[in-house]
Formats: C-alpha cells, sequence, structure tokens
C-alpha cells in the first residue's frame, strides 16, 4: 500500500485533503461538513512521554500500598487494591471482581505501556514494530479504563464510613487521584499525532508552540 503522508482524510464526509500546515492553536475543519481535521500538537508531543512515566510511577504506588486504613473498636484493617479483588472472589463476587480488575488495573496498565512503547522509540525518530495495530488497540482500551469512576467509589464509601469508624486514607488513595487528573492529561492526546509523529521526516523538529504564541485563528479547513 502506497504511504501519502500529506494528505488527510475528514471522517465526517470522506474527503481528502492536502495537509496544511498549522500555526499553535489552529485548528483544521473540513469545508464540506465542517469536522474537525488537525490541530497543532503545540508542546503535547515534548510532554506527553514524561507525563506517561509519571502515570506509571503512580500507577506502582496506586496498586502497592493500601488504599485506606479503617480502625473499629481497636480492630485495624488495610487493603491494597489486589487485594479488595481477592476479597471480593473469596466472597463469591466473582464477576465484580473481574470488572475490578479489568476496569482498575489491568485495562490502564496496557494503556500505560502501550503509549510508553510507542513513545520511547518515536521520540528517537524510529517506528516500533506493531504501530499501526497498538494505536488502534489503545483507542480500543480506551472506553474501558474507569480509575476514575473507582476513585468515586472509595471517596463515597469513605465519607459513609468515617461516621462510624476512624478512616485513614493511604498513600495509594493519593496516588490514584495524582493518577486520575494525569491520565486524563495523557488520555486527551490526539492518537492522529501518533501518525504524524511516525512519518514526520527525520531530522525535522517537533512543532514549538512557543514559535507562534498569540495565534489562536481557527482555520477553516485544509487545502483542497
Amino acid at each position: 500500500m502506497k504511504e501519502v503522508p500529506e494528505t488527510v482524510v475528514c471522517p465526517g464526509c470522506d474527503a481528502v485533503y492536502s495537509r496544511a500546515p498549522l500555526k499553535p492553536r489552529d485548528v483544521a475543519h473540513c469545508p464540506r461538513c465542517g469536522t474537525e481535521l488537525d490541530r497543532h500538537p503545540g508542546q503535547q508531543e515534548r510532554r506527553i512521554l514524561p507525563l506517561t512515566v509519571a502515570c506509571l510511577i503512580m500507577f506502582a504506588i496506586a496498586n502497592l500500598f493500601p488504599i485506606v486504613e479503617i480502625e473499629l473498636q481497636g480492630l485495624r484493617s488495610q487493603t491494597t487494591l489486589a487485594g479488595a479483588v481477592v476479597a471480593l472472589t473469596a466472597e463469591g463476587m466473582s464477576l465484580v471482581a473481574l470488572l475490578v480488575l479489568a476496569t482498575t488495573i489491568l485495562f490502564p496498565f496496557l494503556q500505560l505501556c502501550i503509549l510508553a512503547y510507542l513513545l520511547i522509540p518515536l521520540s528517537r525518530e524510529h517506528r516500533p514494530v506493531g504501530f499501526a495495530l497498538l494505536v488502534r488497540a489503545m483507542q480500543s482500551l480506551r472506553p474501558w479504563g474507569m480509575i476514575e469512576v473507582f476513585l468515586l467509589g472509595v471517596l463515597v464509601a469513605i465519607v459513609k464510613l468515617s461516621s462510624m469508624a476512624s478512616v485513614v486514607p493511604g498513600p495509594a488513595l493519593w496516588a490514584f487521584m495524582a493518577l486520575t487528573v494525569m491520565l486524563t492529561a495523557v488520555l486527551s492526546f490526539d492518537p492522529g499525532a501518533f501518525w504524524g509523529m511516525a512519518f514526520r521526516p527525520k531530522g525535522e523538529a517537533l512543532p514549538d508552540e512557543g514559535a507562534g504564541e498569540g495565534a489562536n485563528d481557527e482555520k477553516g479547513g485544509a487545502s483542497a
């Protein structure tokens, strides 16, 4: 299959355009249907790899340390996320345990591993093996990562339990909060930018947001 890196296909109406150079904060829209075609990535390409590494560190802390410690009548109890999954399985709630395992551990971890695997070679101007398949896989996994939902459930449970027992947030809870914020930034990265990074001519400089500060006008579309 012949690669045509300087073209863009509208996902809304399948019209094909030549890719127009964009200034910082510029957005290109399809003249035919108005669908967004492309946007200037700004400093995202420089920030995404450090953010991914930070997410992996927070993910490790969130899964290795206790989430909360509960003290009731002199008895103390604490557990990790993996311990909660095991406890749910022991209570006969295997389906719920599997759901928690998949949405809060497995799928987010796979997303972060795929991101790291893609970004490290791309930062060295090398396209990794299985690039196209992994970009699509990452997109498929996005809706299934529900760390923020789990965090909300934990916070609600802490508020309810605080009237009956002494509840002390553990290191994992703070790590989950930081992870939720950082994952939001990481997963907002436009997957289309991976293709631009993969097919960028070697030696070409990364887009610099500061080079055209203040250019915030939207482009009406890419050139036909």
